[in-house]
């Protein structure tokens, strides 16, 4: 099995060159992954707070309107 399971991973002489390319793919496509989701979380930590800064101004305002 140590035989087979080498030659597969010499790929005939081939290897450097597959497994570079097999390595230019999933190292691109992790880093996209990982780029989404910081700027998921960013995007959700930005509607957050708009959220809470808008209740604040809209109880504000009731506040202001509420005679005392």
């Amino acid at each position: 099995m140590s035989a087979a399971l080498t030659a597969f991973f010499l790929m005939g002489g081939y290897a450097f060159y597959v497994w570079l390319a097999v390595a230019m793919t999933i190292l691109p496509l992790a880093l996209l992954v990982a780029h989404t989701l910081l700027a998921r979380r960013a995007l959700r930590r930005e509607i957050a707070k708009r959220e809470a800064r808008e209740r604040r101004r809209q109880h504000a305002q009731a506040d202001m309107e509420t005679p005392p």
